[in-house]
Order: C-alpha cells, then sequence, then structure tokens
C-alpha cells in the first residue's frame, strides 16, 4: 500500500512513544497537513459504557485533530495490560493479522500522511504470528525509534537497531528520539546520553525531549522523514 507516513516504535514499554507520536502529529497537523494516526492494536485499555477505550488511540487521535473515527484509529483494543495476543487470549478472542494490515487503508484517502504507533518493542508479540518488526517491514514505512533517557538506554537503542537491521534489513531508519520519560533527578547518564547516542549510533539522532515538555529540542522535518526509500 502506498501512503506517505512514519512508524513509531519504542526501544520497550514506557519509554513514551505515544507522547513522541502525538508530538509529531500535532505538529504536522499544525503545519497544514492532513494527518492520519493508527494504532494497529492496543491492550490495557479501559472498560467504559461505551466499550474499551484505548487513551493511547485517544491521544494521537486528539493531536492529529480527530481524523475519521476514534474506532478507525485502533479497530482491535483488549483489556488486560498484556502483550496483544495475551490479553485477547484473556478474553477468549485472538488478534485478527489480517485487520492489523487492513486497518490503515481507510486512511490512505482521508491523509497525506499517518502516524503508525507499535505496541511495545520491535520484538514484542503483535498477534499469534507477529511481532511488531514484521508488520513494520510490510508496510515499509520509515521507522522512528524512541529511547527513554535513562541509564541504560545505549544498549537498549542499539539492540533496537540490530533488531531493525537484521529483521527487516530494507526498512529505512529515520532515526532516534531521545525522550525524558520520568524525572530521574539522580540519573548522571542524562547529561551525556544524546552525545553518547549521537557517536554510536548508525541512524541519526533526530531531537531530544526534556522531562514534561511538549516540543522538541530542535525542529524535525517529519514529511520529509517520511519519504525515505527501503535500503
Amino acid at each position: 500500500m502506498a501512503i506517505r507516513g512514519l512508524l513509531i516504535a519504542g526501544t520497550n514499554t514506557e519509554v513514551g512513544k505515544t507522547h513522541v507520536a502525538a508530538m509529531i502529529a500535532r505538529t504536522l497537523a499544525a503545519s497544514g497537513r492532513r494527518v492520519g494516526v493508527y494504532k494497529p492494536a492496543a491492550s490495557g485499555c479501559l472498560a467504559t459504557a461505551e466499550g474499551l477505550i484505548a487513551e493511547d488511540a485517544v491521544a494521537l487521535w486528539e493531536a492529529a485533530g480527530r481524523p475519521l473515527t476514534l474506532e478507525q484509529v485502533c479497530p482491535q483494543r483488549f483489556l488486560a495490560p498484556l502483550a496483544p495476543p495475551r490479553a485477547a487470549q484473556a478474553e477468549g478472542r485472538r488478534v485478527d493479522a489480517t485487520l492489523l494490515r487492513t486497518g490503515l487503508e481507510p486512511w490512505l484517502a482521508a491523509s497525506e500522511i499517518v502516524i503508525v504507533e507499535g505496541a511495545g518493542g520491535l520484538m514484542s508479540p503483535l498477534s499469534d504470528v507477529d511481532y511488531n518488526i514484521d508488520l513494520a517491514a510490510e508496510l515499509g514505512l520509515p521507522l522512528v525509534i524512541v529511547a527513554a533517557n535513562e541509564l541504560g538506554v545505549i544498549n537498549a537503542t542499539l539492540q533496537t537497531l540490530i533488531t531493525a537491521r537484521t529483521r527487516a534489513p530494507h526498512l529505512p531508519i529515520a532515526g532516534v528520539v531521545l525522550n525524558q520519560a520520568t524525572e530521574r533527578p539522580s540519573d548522571a547518564s542524562l547529561a551525556s546520553n544524546a552525545e553518547e547516542l549521537a557517536a554510536r549510533c548508525d541512524a541519526p539522532l533526530l531531537a531530544t525531549i526534556s522531562y514534561g515538555a511538549s516540543t522538541f529540542d530542535q525542529p524535525v522535518d517529519w514529511f520529509a522523514l517520511a519519504t525515505m526509500k527501503p535500503n
């Protein structure tokens, strides 16, 4: 499927992936772009009278200006805070591997660019037969890796890059966003992590985000990054 977009992946869970994806969507929408947002599956959803609500999907939808419907942002939602296949199993359901892919189709005509957010790290299970990296490879959208600014981020980021290069060698990698998801006042690595990532990664450090910030430390042309060609 031919579409301009970016796939936002994390080095792990709880690294601020949704926060960064929403910031990218908001930046693009503010520049006048028609932005689509898609989260193929979400677990740990809220149970409401209207059904399960994925808070990540709501954040993405709001950031993009509420395009299409919230249902189309995240068509597969599960209650348990587990990987989607396990969360689905707890409800006597299965993740629909076909819908993971076809769920993007409504955004093709509606958007100039789509921000796709994965669920967990690249090797987190997405269905009984898929990991996040498998869907990323099929969609072929340039990968933006969100890494938590904390001790251990160098290893986590390099391992994520190695996984991407090994499992999806043709997938373009746009770069890394270093996000301080928690305050961590005693973490001495905060002052040097950006420099270390810039020196050691074979993908560019696109931007950093300070704790609690809603803007990137420098401007990034996200629309241009979405045009990257396969390796």
